[in-house]
């Protein structure tokens, strides 16, 4: 795992631009703090920070790979799981390798099949070649867009990078933004209609998509989309192909050369990837499994059960630690660290997020690269297998809008009178709703029930999972940690997504095939445990914290936010005996305490990053 960036330019001479090139390197340091490289040769430049995972001697890029007249080079973020079996066909192809790490196998792919390699990989990626013979820079992201890729294309320059703070260092591009911008912030965020930068100058590379870069402009193209087909095994069968395939899977990205440990809630999705991988363990004489779970001081005292969030986590923890015999370690995270995080977190993002659901993670994260360099985490199982409470609440399912999103009247009633003229926020909202219920691929001859949760299905996957996945890839990498998410597995979410309805929820619970798959892997209160989200703080002394500082930023009549917001109607909010009482504005986890947190995020933003509106 790694961060990259660099520029394109026709018809200069980049060498002049060594120093901006490591400039902009560098604002990737967290991602990689284990090296660092830069590689120019006109019209390229490319730069690339490491974080050692694989063959830490021999990794290091910018890598280039020379065959007779070609020449190809190379900078990527990723983790390619079939790395293995590619490099053995490509050695029987008569391709040498001079490492052990899976850039020279991506690198060697892109050499023998050119843009087509894509289709073969299985792995998490975003990576750019250059490639001497078509005079080109082929770039390429994950199917489910784990990894990052952001970029900023104008007159004949091509910028990109991990991070928008990559691209924003470079003076071709302004960090500006323009109503659409603003709506996709105040309308549509933390999460954010697929492709979109927010900056007005900013667009992010689609999961699944590739795009080529020449003389002749940008062409983009999808490389895989979900399809629907007829799903033809019964009960019995689609549980044992699941089992199989997320075996393979975990086994797969417990692959490391650096110490390696799982995130344990406690829940149904990360205490199967921990047995799974103590088995493996097991039958690979590796030793003891480490396992992580983050709790906040007072949560013991505060925690109180709702609809959203069933039960606390910690009796869970220790009961599949006791079960699976793992090395765990708790972290605890306290009130005053998380409200300090919520800029870090900011910067992290390069724009305003989840606030304490990023600011914590990024505090655990952190806690964990002292011990591993390594995670599995049990991210996008409720997605792909429907285990939130908008596939199983009526009001939310069939809310005729992004089931995790809605209150968008509400929102736009926090937003200045100027600014809701400008953005037509519930306007903007359902447009993009429309788009994305546009792209579902149906399937001829399905019931209507099945239809509409394939509809719900394709919208988790598409529009709400890279919400989360986003955040994961920014706080851990924020932290010089990589995660890895085995239930992102291509092959596993293209055989889910076609599970009909009734069968997901085999035994009339909620991700209830998954729960038979794993029969006999966990203890059956565990198996059959009323799913939890995230943890997150309970304690009031957050709730003070974060009112508090939003009021002083209403207070201070330099907050670039001011003209945004209906400031008297946030100071009634704030008023209010209890602010976590309404409906959670954004997923389940965002209600009145985060929305405090938010506003102050955005302030922020506007502030550090010296934003323009247009």
């Amino acid at each position: 795992m790694c961060g990259i960036t660099g520029f394109i330019e026709w018809g200069r001479d980049l060498t002049q631009d060594s120093e901006l090139l490591v400039n902009m390197t560098e604002t990737l340091f967290r991602r990689g703090p284990d090296g660092h490289g830069t590689w120019i040769s006109n019209p390229c430049a490319f730069g690339h920070r490491r974080l050692s995972v694989m063959d830490p001697e021999n990794g290091a890029q910018p890598m280039t790979f020379q065959d007779e007249d070609s020449v190809f080079t190379i900078v990527y973020n990723g983790e390619i799981y079939n790395a293995l079996e590619l490099k053995s066909e490509l050695q029987q192809r008569g391709h040498h390798f001079r490492t052990t790490c899976d850039t020279e196998v991506l690198l060697h792919s892109y050499a023998e099949w050119g843009p087509g390699c894509v289709d073969r990989l299985n792995g998490i990626f975003a990576f750019a070649v250059w490639d001497s013979v078509k005079q080109h820079v082929f770039f390429a992201r994950d199917r489910l867009g784990v990894k990052p890729l952001f970029y900023s294309e104008q007159d004949g320059l091509l910028v990109f990078g991990s991070e928008p703070k990559a691209i924003l260092k470079h003076p071709g591009v302004e960090a500006s933004v323009d109503a659409e911008g603003l709506a996709e912030i105040f309308a549509i965020g933390p999460a954010r209609t697929p492709g979109h930068g927010v900056y007005k100058e900013l667009k992010e590379l689609r999961p699944g998509h590739a795009m080529i870069y020449s003389q002749s402009g940008l062409r983009i193209y999808p490389y895989w989309q979900l399809q629907s087909v007829a799903h033809g095994d019964n009960v019995e069968q689609t549980a044992e192909k699941l089992r199989a395939l997320l075996t393979d899977t975990v086994e797969r990205q417990l692959i490391s050369d650096v110490p390696l440990c799982t995130l344990l809630s406690g829940g149904l999705d990360s205490s199967a990837l921990t047995a799974l991988a103590v088995n493996y363990y097991k039958q690979t004489g590796q030793g003891q499994v480490h396992t992580f779970s983050v709790d906040y001081v007072g949560n013991d005292k505060h925690f109180k059960e709702h609809v959203f969030q069933p039960g606390a986590d910690g009796p869970w923890i220790k009961r599949m630690v006791d079960e699976l015999q793992t090395e765990h370690h708790y972290v605890l995270i306290d009130t005053d660290s998380l409200v300090e995080a919520l800029d870090d977190a900011t910067r992290t993002r390069d724009m305003p997020g989840m606030v304490d659901v990023d600011s914590s993670l990024l505090l655990f994260c952190h806690e964990i690269k002292k011990e591993a360099t390594v995670a599995l985490s049990g991210e996008a199982a409720d997605e792909i297998f429907g285990g939130y409470p908008w596939f199983h609440r009526p009001e939310l399912r069939d809310s005729g809008t992004f089931p995790w999103s809605v209150s968008s009247a509400f929102r736009a009633g926090l937003l200045s009178p100027e600014l809701r003229e400008h953005i037509q926020p519930l306007d903007y909202v359902e447009r993009r709703y429309q788009e994305a219920l546009a792209e579902v691929p149906a399937l001829e001859g399905e019931d209507d029930n099945d239809a509409k949760m394939r509809v719900l299905s394709y919208l988790n996957i598409t529009r709400f999972m890279p919400t989360l996945l986003d955040r994961k890839d920014r706080m851990s990498m924020g932290a010089g940690l990589e995660v890895r998410v085995p239930y992102c597995d291509h092959r596993l979410v293209e055989y889910v997504f076609n599970i009909p309805w009734h069968i997901k929820m085999t035994g009339d619970r909620e991700k209830g095939i998954l729960r038979k798959a794993l029969e006999g892997l966990l203890p059956d209160d565990v198996l059959y445990r009323k799913k939890s989200p995230y943890p997150k703080t309970h304690n009031p002394a957050y709730l003070d914290a974060v009112r508090n500082q939003m009021l002083a930023v209403l207070d201070d009549p330099s907050s670039p936010i001011l003209p945004l917001v209906d400031s008297k109607k946030l100071r009634e909010i704030a008023a209010t005996t209890d602010p976590t009482s309404h409906l959670p504005w954004f997923s389940q986890l965002m209600s009145g305490p985060q929305l405090f947190a938010y506003i102050t995020q955005v302030n922020r933003w506007l502030k550090d990053y010296n934003v323009s509106i247009r």
